[in-house]
């Protein structure tokens, strides 16, 4: 493949996925600053691989299984643990939207652990089946399973506890 040739296909992949692949990834952290470095990290391997993405089939499941790779990798490491915003204010979301519902998803996702964070981010907003959220995240259709059923019992349980303290506070 000719260098201008895969530049140019590689410039308008991204052109047109990487609002997509920001969503993914502020989904997968929960913070627009670390999102943009997750999105730019991933850009970076898929261009370094640029030859053997081409070649694929699905190319949005070869870039979300970086994204969620590099998202998991980097929660392993110590480095992101020294470099988070404490006490930071959310970002504002547009008009038109249920602010407080938003905010209490976001912060119900963002308490979950990396992976069923990872989990339920592939399964109900990529809407990817079981099989394919295994192979996104290298795991079994078991894992992905048990998964996504401990995340989403840890998110009906955090969304449905503020309630019940305000209906007591009252």
């Amino acid at each position: 493949m000719a260098k201008q040739t895969r530049d140019e296909e590689f410039t308008e992949y991204v052109a047109s996925r990487s609002g997509w692949l920001r969503k993914v990834a502020y989904l997968l952290c929960g913070d627009w600053h670390r999102t943009d470095d997750l999105v730019q990290e991933t850009i970076t391997k898929l261009y370094v691989n640029w030859a053997r993405v081409a070649r694929v089939e699905n190319r949005d499941g070869y870039a979300r299984r970086i994204l969620v790779n590099t998202f998991l990798a980097e929660q392993r490491s110590p480095w992101w643990r020294r470099t988070v915003r404490a006490g930071a204010e959310p970002d504002t979301v547009a008009g038109g939207v249920d602010l407080d519902a938003s905010l209490d998803l976001r912060r119900a996702l963002s308490a979950l652990p990396p992976r069923q964070r990872a989990t339920v981010v592939l399964r109900y907003y990529c809407d990817l089946s079981i099989e394919q959220a295994a192979e996104a995240l290298g795991c079994s259709s078991g894992n992905v399973k048990s998964q996504s059923s401990r995340a989403l019992d840890a998110l009906r349980g955090s969304l449905t506890a503020r309630p019940a303290v305000a209906e007591r506070m009252s």
